[in-house]
């Protein structure tokens, strides 16, 4: 009988429960062109659907006639996805996901300089995304709010 509660103990503990595994299914909402227009400034992120293990990225903000690019990608490994941002001149940086949910996915490298966190999450029919962290010995938080290109 002993065994038995223990063992049921063991079950219902925290510690014994392991999280769900991640895929990039649970951010398929993210494929498409997104778009936001502030001023002379405009943003387009772009996703393409997983294939072969890889969702790619990228995202252009034009300002002023030029253009900045960011190539990103979300991975999924062993049951975590992880997003890669590639940008020009530097190393590739690696956010994985801390929490993923139907509408709303949040990857975390604390390690990281700026940011320490990057955040998309569903906002109605439009994609709402963030970065935020410490900048020094100030928070911030970058916001944006992106509507579907058809």
């Amino acid at each position: 009988m002993r065994a038995l509660i223990l063992a049921a103990l063991l079950l219902a503990s925290p510690a014994a429960a392991q999280p769900p595994a991640q895929s990039l299914r649970d951010v398929a909402w993210l494929v498409g062109e997104w778009r936001e227009v502030k001023g002379d400034r405009t943003v387009t992120e772009t996703w393409l659907a997983a294939d072969g293990g890889v969702m790619p990225g990228v995202n252009r903000t034009v300002r002023g006639g030029k253009a900045a690019i960011e190539f990103m990608r979300l991975d999924e490994k062993d049951g975590v996805i992880a997003f890669t941002a590639i940008l020009p001149g530097q190393a590739p940086t690696t956010f994985p996901a801390t929490s993923v949910g139907p509408d709303g996915v949040v990857f975390e490298n604390l390690e990281h300089d700026f940011p320490q966190r990057v955040i998309y999450r569903r906002c109605e029919a439009d994609l709402c995304a963030a970065i935020e962290g410490k900048l020094g010995d100030a928070v911030k938080r970058i916001e944006w709010r992106f509507k579907r290109v058809n």
